[in-house]
């Protein structure tokens, strides 16, 4: 997972696993650095690199900080592409704003992973926001984060942010406070990864939404949501939640850095029923700046699934527990031979 290949452009491409395939370059002879992650078996998707920033590994995961060609700056966790320069906006905005604009007065927010630091800079957007607590087990991810992607230096110096290191279950579970809103910012579950327990139906059940204030909202990322690609862990991640909360709205967008579509959900006891106007308007309202990819009418198209997304989610048994679990294609770093 996530190679990194030479290319001479004249049929070869070879990385530390030997000879890839063949390359039938139309321009000439071209030496170039190329980046590939294995999506799926029999599928990989590669571009260019610039050059290779950092690649390193935490105790929990291997990191790396690649300058493509076509994305710019991009963060690579466990093999797997976690935010690239030029669309990671699409896929904050879409974790973030949804959530906090379908609560009537969010104060006290609570990040579940989040240590790039993005998901923080759009939470601390919104006006009512007074606190956001931004928990990560990983201390060498946030502080490389810290370091590197001067795009959050505003709001990793932001005082409401308070950066606690530690397991999300854990922390919630030893605090006291509550929240109005919880975010799920966490990894992708992949097998021996560091984060598939939380996305079990005993974790939403026991420990977040006890954390949660009346008329809480929580959300998650929930892993590729494609025509193919949304039976991996979206449709169980939703019927997981259904279990669990009143009201579960999913929403997918594409990010072209990813491959493919992606996939949120978001879930409260309390109606998630805002139109396009009134998200308008609350967005008008409450949040510093323009949003570069979600307004109203975005998020109206973002929760209208496919057919065959929408048939998929409404037959869907399976419920995510520990011992039933379900994975992207993949494998974490305590799992790899």
């Amino acid at each position: 997972m996530g190679d990194i290949a030479f290319s001479n452009g004249n049929g070869i491409t070879a990385n530390g696993n030997g000879v890839n395939g063949k390359n039938h370059s139309l321009n000439g002879y071209r030496k170039s650095c190329w980046y590939e992650e294995e999506i799926e078996e029999n599928l990989r998707w590669c571009f260019a690199l610039k050059s290779i920033l950092y690649t390193g590994a935490s105790q929990y995961q291997d990191i790396a900080l690649l300058d493509t060609k076509p994305f710019g700056k991009a963060l690579v966790i466990d093999g797997k592409l976690q935010s690239a320069e030029i669309d990671e906006f699409i896929y904050h905005e879409c974790l973030v704003h949804p959530a906090l604009l379908h609560h009537p007065n969010p104060k006290n927010i609570f990040i579940m992973g989040g240590g790039e630091g993005s998901t923080a800079r759009e939470l601390l957007r919104h006006k009512t926001v007074d606190k956001v607590v931004m928990c990560d087990i990983d201390e060498e991810v946030v502080e490389f984060c810290k370091s590197h992607l001067l795009v959050n230096k505003e709001a990793f110096h932001d005082p409401r942010l308070e950066i606690i290191i530690n397991d999300a279950r854990a922390e919630l579970e030893a605090s006291k406070e509550s929240y109005d809103v919880i975010v799920g910012d966490l990894a992708d579950p992949i097998e021996g990864g560091p984060c598939y327990k939380l996305y079990t139906k005993s974790f939403y059940e026991f420990t977040v939404k006890p954390k949660m204030k009346q008329g809480g909202v929580f959300v998650t990322q929930a892993g590729p949501a494609g025509i193919f690609s949304h039976t991996e862990v979206f449709s169980c991640i939703y019927n997981t939640l259904r279990q669990v909360f009143k009201y579960v709205v999913p929403y997918s967008a594409h990010i072209p850095s990813y491959a493919d579509i992606w996939g949120w959900v978001m879930a409260s006891d309390s109606p998630i029923n805002l139109s396009a106007e009134d998200l308008d308007l609350r967005m008008k309202q409450r949040i510093k700046g323009e949003n570069r990819y979600l307004d109203g009418k975005t998020f109206s198209s973002a929760s209208t699934l496919s057919k065959t997304v929408r048939n998929s989610l409404h037959s869907e048994t399976h419920v995510y527990t520990e011992g039933a679990e379900r994975f992207i294609y993949g494998h974490g770093k305590h799992n790899q031979a």
